[in-house]
């Protein structure tokens, strides 16, 4: 059973028990998330699809804490000027379960 859910402008495809990282939530380990948005939801050769989401399925997260993701690399630099800045950012991410596909 999967399903695809919507969330933070991307979609992601989720099977219960798969760990997913998406964008910073403001919540504890081991508080429970609840998706609504879910574009599709199959199970063996089923599937339905929604226009454009589906009503009465949702899909529980269990949150398992706050990860900063990769690390990115931000160089400024101005041509004949001796001007050379380096910086780096790590966006804060949430790391979640999925624990059930409601639906």
């Amino acid at each position: 059973m999967y399903a695809i859910i919507a969330d933070g402008g991307r979609q992601y495809k989720v099977e219960a028990g798969q760990e997913l990282v998406i964008d910073f939530r403001d919540a504890n380990a081991g508080d429970e998330l609840t998706f609504d948005k879910v574009l599709a939801h199959g199970e063996g050769e089923s599937l339905k699809l929604g226009q454009p989401t589906l009503s009465g399925v949702a899909v529980r997260a269990e949150v398992l804490g706050a990860v900063l993701g990769p690390k990115l690399v931000v160089q400024k630099a101005r041509r004949r000027k001796n001007f050379r800045r380096k910086t780096g950012h790590r966006q804060v991410q949430t790391r979640v379960r999925i624990t059930e596909i409601v639906g």
